[in-house]
């Protein structure tokens, strides 16, 4: 999509501005879809999502295997299916959320449009507006289409959510009207080109509807490692179904004998136990928390992963207006230059009360209010076009007042520092100040000059009135935590960039003169030299901006960026952290991973101290459930090479899930951390799982050929191996839990607690088949226990000094 847009398209309809077009042309118009009206696409179907998250290939194997155990009867071994269930829950909705906020998504939220029609003047519906309508533009008025201008009065259109651009644009006959723009002052006619999906604001707000999930670090782990599980759970499940019916006489025979049922539950036992589903819901459930969280801080998360996301930017890319801005201009001050001049208060207070003042002109009202009423004989209203506006007022003839821009009143004059008024101004103006001049002729200003909206002749400079931006009280604050946590900071704007750095100074930031985009190189390569060795940068498109964000990217920096207009919504949807105010537009807010919805820029610590909690939390659970899987998969291949009974049943590997991952890996997710997000968590997390689930396979392994060569029976054999299981397992969940601290050793000692009730109250040991293990072998598990948990301490010893070296290596 083009940066700016033309609406010169020849027309079909050529319909007279005074009459319009007629009813007949308006129905064969409309017959022929050249209307208004516009339903985007979804931002993805109901069925792509349900898809993506129930019909998948885990919940597929799961789904299976729960279907087969209640056809077997044995509804006890199929808790499992719970996990999976949740995860399907849980994802639909986080996406059906983001759905929602894409397809709320339109610029065009005007209630009504004016048009000209058989030469009467009437409202419709925006929907209902045609190609080649006669729209009536007032002050107010958002433009429902694309059009161009056929009669001004004066009129002048905002487009600063559409192009960044803060200050309105007067639209003479033949200029652009874009769809999505406001009316601000003065009135007009104008055709219009283009409507519905052929629109500027549909054709904008299409490109920022396009789906896409946020960056998430510990998501693509996860689902790597879901990858890597997946590509091996068809050989291993197998092999581990050929060792089962061996162990049950055979292929042949268990079929006869019926044995077959009891090793297609121990298989499913073994494949079940190798997905670590219960991984992804904790993700998600860690996730839907901190955005409960942060909504309680006024901050909406529309996108669960993006509270992780925050904590990993190392460059946060930030619109002036409405982000370190309130978007609101205040008078500053006023320095004489003229000391005997009179009346030229006067003239300030009747510009800031005039009708048709602009928003510089009316900051003037608070601190020039209008003393008595005054007529003015002439009156030019302000034109961003020529910059100035000029009064004469009836009690002071031949005295006629000029307000503008400096150096459209002075010319040369205004900039040259020799001079007083130049010296003012560039002085001013260096401070980032918004400058304009008060001036006054006392030559008589001939009609012919009056018309011709020309400036009176001999104008002679009196005061140099400066205006500055209001910026947010917590504008400075929040970019110092940044800098301290080593966040980059570029200021990307649409206004002018001298006015830009100004007020990066203001909020701390050590910039020189900003960077005009115009001279931005169009080579990507090129653009991220400039972006890397600048900080501010003004005049700046929308679709600049995008490919601002995309070349930090392509550099390797993970980007945030904020704003509020609709001109930031394509960058806001590329970056990898969107972050929109709330007074911003329905656009940029449906696009944004986040919103803060008290426009408080000072909550961005809160959320970057989230996602570090949530990064750092899952990432001490992954180990739980990687370990899991490790020793799962690895139970599995050597069970299946030596033909051994799998020493499980499901219903018994739900204790060990329950106590020593699931419950516990609940409450270890939600904990406080302020660890600092570094790179690197699946590596991190597999460092450790690797070898303890190594370590945890061979001593099952060890126990079950031992436990055999002493006689203990299958039933007993497995209670053993529960048991092992359980307490290695809380054992391994206390070293990862380090350092302790009174909550987390009551969440342990509770994992214990419940674990002696298990094997203790006469219910839970008939639903769970466990019975007495036998004396010898009760020797053994205690043995086998003690060993395998000092192995586990000596892995988490060579695990700390393995990240250890690491984290040196990486700040060398």
């Amino acid at each position: 999509m083009e940066a700016t847009v033309s609406v010169t398209d020849e027309d079909e309809t050529d319909a007279d501005p005074r009459t319009g077009l007629s009813s007949a042309q308006v129905a064969r118009l409309t017959a022929a879809g050249e209307t208004n009206a516009f339903t985007g696409d979804s931002s993805r179907s109901a069925w792509n999502i349900v898809r993506a998250n129930v019909f998948t290939l885990f919940n597929g194997i799961v789904g299976a295997c729960f279907l087969v155990l209640l056809l077997l009867g044995r509804w006890q071994d199929a808790l499992f299916g719970l996990a999976a269930f949740g995860n399907a829950i849980i994802g639909c909705w986080q996406e059906f959320r983001a759905k929602a906020s894409l397809d709320r998504l339109a610029l065009l939220n005007a209630p009504r449009a004016r048009v000209r029609r058989e030469g009467q003047e009437i409202e419709i519906a925006p929907a209902e507006v045609v190609r080649g309508d006669i729209l009536i533009l007032r002050a107010g008025d958002q433009v429902t289409a694309d059009a161009v201008v056929l009669e001004h009065r004066a009129l002048q259109i905002d487009e600063s959510m559409l192009t960044g651009e803060s200050d309105a644009v007067d639209k003479e006959e033949g200029a652009d009207a874009l769809s999505g723009s406001i009316v601000v002052a003065g009135d007009g006619v104008a055709r219009a080109i283009r409507v519905g999906a052929d629109s500027y604001a549909n054709k904008f707000a299409a490109e920022a509807k396009r789906f896409s999930l946020v960056a998430s670090e510990l998501r693509t782990s996860v689902d790597r490692v879901l990858k890597w599980v997946g590509w091996g759970i068809g050989p291993i499940g197998l092999l581990v179904l050929n060792a089962q019916m061996m162990v049950a006489g055979g292929w042949v025979s268990a079929w006869r004998s019926g044995t077959w049922t009891q090793a297609i539950v121990n298989t499913i036992s073994a494949l079940t136990a190798m997905i670590p589903l219960g991984l992804v819901l904790m993700t998600s459930i860690a996730f839907a928390v901190g955005a409960a969280r942060l909504a309680s801080r006024q901050v909406l998360v529309n996108e669960l992963p993006a509270v992780e996301g925050l904590a990993r930017v190392d460059v946060i890319c930030l619109d002036k207006t409405g982000t370190l801005t309130e978007g609101e201009l205040a008078y500053r001050d006023l320095e004489r230059l003229d000391q005997d001049a009179a009346g030229w208060d006067d003239a300030l207070a009747w510009f800031g009360a005039a009708p048709d003042a602009n928003a510089t002109a009316r900051c003037l009202r608070s601190p020039y209010p209008v003393s008595a009423p005054r007529e003015a004989s002439v009156y030019i209203s302000f034109s961003s076009a020529r910059k100035w506006s000029a009064l004469a007022l009836e009690e002071v003839p031949g005295e006629v007042w000029v307000l503008g821009a400096p150096e459209m009143v002075l010319g040369d004059v205004a900039t040259d520092a020799g001079t007083a008024v130049g010296e003012a101004v560039t002085r001013l103006a260096a401070e980032g100040l918004r400058t304009l001049v008060l001036a006054v002729s006392r030559v008589p200003y001939s009609v012919a000059a009056q018309k011709a909206e020309s400036l009176p002749d001999d104008l002679a400079p009196v005061a140099v009135i400066t205006f500055s931006e209001k910026v947010r009280p917590d504008a400075a604050q929040t970019l110092s935590y940044f800098r301290e946590q080593g966040v980059g900071v570029r200021v990307i704007s649409g206004d002018n960039p001298r006015t830009v750095a100004a007020i990066a100074r203001q909020v701390g930031l050590e910039v020189g003169d900003g960077y005009d985009a115009h001279r931005l190189p169009e080579d990507e390569v090129e653009l991220s030299d400039v972006l890397e060795s600048h900080t501010v940068f003004g005049r700046v498109t929308p679709e600049q901006k995008k490919r601002m964000v995309i070349a930090l990217q392509g550099r390797g920096h993970t980007v945030a960026m904020t704003g509020d207009g609709v001109n930031d919504a394509l960058a806001i949807k590329t970056a990898d952290i969107g972050i929109a105010m709330n007074s911003g537009s329905p656009a940029t807010k449906a696009v944004a991973r986040l919103v803060l919805l008290d426009g408080q820029f000072s909550h961005l610590p809160d959320v970057v101290a989230e996602g570090r909690q949530v990064i750092a939390n899952i990432e001490r659970v992954s180990m739980l459930f990687l370990t899991k899987t490790i020793y799962a998969t690895t139970l599995a291949v050597l069970f299946g090479i030596m033909v051994l009974e799998f020493p499980f049943l499901p219903r018994q590997l739900s204790i060990t899930d329950g106590l020593t991952i699931g419950i516990p890996a609940f409450f270890l997710a939600l904990m406080p951390n302020t660890q600092r997000y570094v790179p690197g968590f699946l590596r991190r997390s597999l460092t450790f799982a690797i070898p303890a689930g190594l370590v945890i396979a061979i001593a099952l392994t060890v126990y079950t050929r031992t436990a055999m060569s002493l006689g203990v029976s299958e039933p007993q054999l497995r209670t053993g191996s529960t048991i092992i299981l359980a307490i290695v397992g809380i054992w391994v969940l206390a070293v990862l839990a380090r350092p302790l601290n009174r909550y987390k050793v009551l969440v342990v000692g509770a994992m214990f607690i419940a674990l002696a009730t298990l094997f203790t109250v006469p219910l839970s040991t008939a639903f769970f088949q466990l019975i007495d293990p036998g004396e010898e072998a009760a020797y053994l598990i205690a043995i086998i226990a003690v060993l395998t948990v000092l192995a586990i301490e000596v892995v988490r010893l060579v695990h700390r000094r393995v990240l250890a070296k690491s984290a040196v290596g990486e700040v060398a």
